[in-house]
């Protein structure tokens, strides 16, 4: 568990904060301001709990069920039911991170002081994430409205000392046994603290911060990967010029051709070597890769803009406003935030396929100019990257099913209640994967196009700087450079891993400068 702490205040938290908390175990603390906000909170909502006229989350049911009025002593029994009845997942569990960025996300708005949520209770939240203990989760169950209801439930469950959770050491245990193993004590909700708790996009939010944090260095690494291609290919880096890009001036278009061209810079195969097929153009997947990198840079951008809203936002129904008022609203609807996650599947699964095509380009002995047959030791006797173009192509034509948007389904539920939902719960569990595949697709890339770099060194030609710089530090990593085939599959793992931790990005920037 990292030791740095992430204060939670009534507003400010950022996405830094929630990769900290999920995947770095950085523990957590209520400033004084978040406890006042919550108390003052709490207490509009025990006066109205105390008033004879029906209000709703505190003296009603829920949903489709919200006309009838719970008398006093049923409230606690009704906040336990709707814990018990929505903890109603499915299947495989979901990852340790997303239940912490969950967990840590609910806490947040709760912070806010417009939940009514009480101060313990949000105290004895920050303590499950302190203690590493984590809900079980399943992976089906929520529409992304009202919120991610079912996996939020699952981990209420736990801050009740019921069902089950992973402790610190992995093992699964009874909640009940973790909890006072750790001595916390469960909590017994009151009015309103139920729903409260369960009423939120945290799940979808969480897993879009964390994939705008993994998309942001694998494009930086695309980047990378397509000036190695151009280069290997003996393409013209005077489609990089600055003043080329300047008038078409989307951001990240010419932020990736800025990346490409200090990659490129002082290589001695660029533009110069082509007697024997001379050449007008490169390719498209060759000369546009600015275009298309670009163009999913600038949609991160947007997704970023989403997500700090979002990270801004007192996701509830009904909020407790700074007026006393307690009102009913539909800001638990997830369209805002699956949008963004869909649209990060398309871009990812288009940049999958543009790194493929140059993988496909640098294989084939009529396109690659002058490189040997799937840059194979002795082409017939050995296959050389033949395959790995294929598991590239596998992948690919997988990112290109989760680019389908989730967000253009809805299913009623709640006895039509709730007859519009997001699913973006969805669209986030499948941009794990397209994030995932994307990884791997840049990391076979990149495996192709240092050892057809490599290839080009032994021809007599002098790569940049900055490619001498990434192919060493990959072979480094253990993935191995050209020559007679051989088992293939922990050379790619070796490359996925090294392109998925960044470490790509941090073995050209000596050379090249802090690349964006």
């Amino acid at each position: 568990m990292d030791m740095h702490t992430v204060v939670v205040g009534t507003s400010g938290t950022t996405a830094e904060d929630v990769v900290a908390v999920a995947r770095h175990g950085a523990r957590v603390e209520l400033s004084a301001a978040a406890v006042e906000a919550l108390a003052a909170a709490r207490l509009i909502v025990d006066a109205l709990a105390a008033k004879p006229e029906p209000v709703y989350g505190v003296s009603t049911g829920f949903g489709a069920l919200a006309s009838r009025h719970i008398s006093p002593e049923l409230r606690a029994q009704l906040q336990r039911n709707i814990v018990r009845s929505h903890a109603a997942g499915m299947g495989p569990r979901v990852e340790r991170e997303v239940v912490r960025a969950l967990m840590f996300l609910r806490l947040k708005t709760v912070a806010s002081g417009h939940t009514g949520v009480r101060p313990e209770v949000a105290q004895t939240m920050a303590d499950l994430l302190n203690a590493g203990i984590t809900p079980v989760v399943h992976e089906y169950g929520s529409l992304g409205c009202s919120g991610d209801l079912a996996p939020l439930s699952h981990c209420v469950l736990t801050l009740m000392g019921e069902g089950d959770a992973e402790g610190p050491d992995g093992t699964v245990r009874p909640a009940g046994e973790l909890l006072a193993a750790h001595g916390i004590t469960p909590v017994e909700l009151r009015e309103k603290e139920g729903l409260a708790l369960l009423n939120g996009t945290d799940g979808m939010l969480g897993m879009l911060v964390m994939a705008l944090a993994d998309l942001k260095n694998l494009y930086t690494s695309a980047d990378i990967t397509a000036a190695l291609s151009l280069e290997a290919l003996l393409g013209t880096d005077k489609v990089l010029a600055p003043e080329l890009h300047a008038i078409r001036p989307h951001p990240g278009q010419g932020v990736s051709a800025d990346n490409m061209l200090r990659v490129l810079a002082g290589s001695g195969l660029t533009g110069h070597h082509q007697d024997d097929a001379p050449r007008v153009q490169d390719a498209y997947s060759v000369r546009c890769a600015p275009q298309v990198n670009g163009a999913g840079r600038d949609t991160l951008d947007y997704a970023a803009v989403v997500a700090g809203r979002e990270l801004a936002s007192s996701v509830d129904n009904p909020v407790v406003l700074p007026d006393g008022r307690v009102e009913s609203n539909g800001n638990f609807h997830g369209a805002p935030v699956a949008y963004v996650l869909d649209f990060l599947a398309i871009v990812a699964a288009d940049l999958g396929s543009i790194c493929e095509r140059r993988t496909d380009r640098l294989l084939d002995k009529n396109r690659s100019h002058g490189l040997p047959p799937f840059l194979a030791d002795d082409a017939g006797v050995d296959s050389g990257l033949m395959i790995a173009q294929y598991t590239q192509a596998a992948l690919v034509s997988e990112m290109k099913r989760l680019a389908v948007p989730a967000s253009a389904d809805s299913i009623p539920s709640s006895a039509m209640q709730e007859d519009h939902v997001s699913m973006g719960w969805s669209a986030a569990r499948k941009l794990r994967t397209a994030v995932d595949n994307l990884a791997r697709i840049v990391a076979v890339e990149l495996y192709a196009a240092t050892r057809a770099v490599e290839i080009r060194a032994a021809q007599g030609l002098t790569p940049a700087p900055a490619s001498q710089a990434a192919v060493a530090a990959l072979r480094a990593a253990g993935a191995e450079g050209p020559g007679p085939d051989r088992f293939l599959a922990p050379d790619l793992a070796a490359a996925d891993t090294f392109v998925r931790e960044g470490r790509l990005v941090a073995a050209v920037e000596p050379v090249t400068g802090p690349l964006a």
